[in-house]
């Protein structure tokens, strides 16, 4: 990403969302998110410049242009996300398919390499037709990573964003709390 791009960050108050639209306004983007009215304030305070109300408004109807979607939803949030690229622009999704690139990072048997390839080759087929790229991107820790995102803590850039704190022997409600899709932020386990 690059100062002055525009980004698309989907699912702005979720656990993904919170984090990447703060990360975004670093890096010196103008972001755009979808989140419900009740969470319009929390994803402005984070740096959103754009929010879609998903209950009321499609963000295809409203964005246009843009360099960067990240996707974090289901597939046909994923083909939705190309139509409101500009032509050169990029769609990288965390929920999947997985693409060859990836089976190559993660140097996946050659059977493992071919389903992959056919999982995204529709995805991949109509980025390519829109003059778009399409790439999945699997989180993964990186010490050096790990030490800027501290560091960017640390300094105040990027705040955390809790919305529930469970027991240990509370995870299952705790899953079923995330699995419902209304946490703000990020929900945690502890475990002493």
């Amino acid at each position: 990403m690059q100062k002055g791009q525009r980004v698309f960050i989907q699912a702005g108050s979720g656990g993904v969302g919170t984090f990447a639209i703060q990360l975004a306004k670093h890096l010196g983007a103008t972001v755009a998110t979808t989140t419900s009215a009740a969470n319009v304030a929390l994803v402005k305070s984070l740096g959103a410049d754009v929010v879609v109300d998903y209950k009321t408004q499609d963000f295809e109807d409203v964005l246009r242009d843009y360099d960067v979607v990240l996707n974090s939803q289901d597939g046909e949030t994923l083909e939705k996300s190309l139509r409101v690229l500009k032509a050169g622009g990029k769609l990288i999704s965390i929920s999947g398919p997985p693409d060859p690139q990836f089976g190559q990072e993660i140097d996946a048997p050659a059977f493992v390499k071919l389903v992959m390839r056919l999982l995204s080759s529709g995805i991949r087929r109509k980025a390519r037709s829109r003059g778009v790229g399409y790439s999945f991107l699997f989180m993964k820790a990186s010490g050096s990573k790990l030490r800027e995102i501290t560091r960017l803590f640390d300094a105040g850039v990027i705040r955390r964003v809790i919305d529930r704190v469970f027991a240990f022997e509370s995870t299952n409600e705790a899953l079923a709390y995330v699995e419902a899709g209304r946490a703000k932020g990020k929900v945690v386990v502890k475990v002493k």
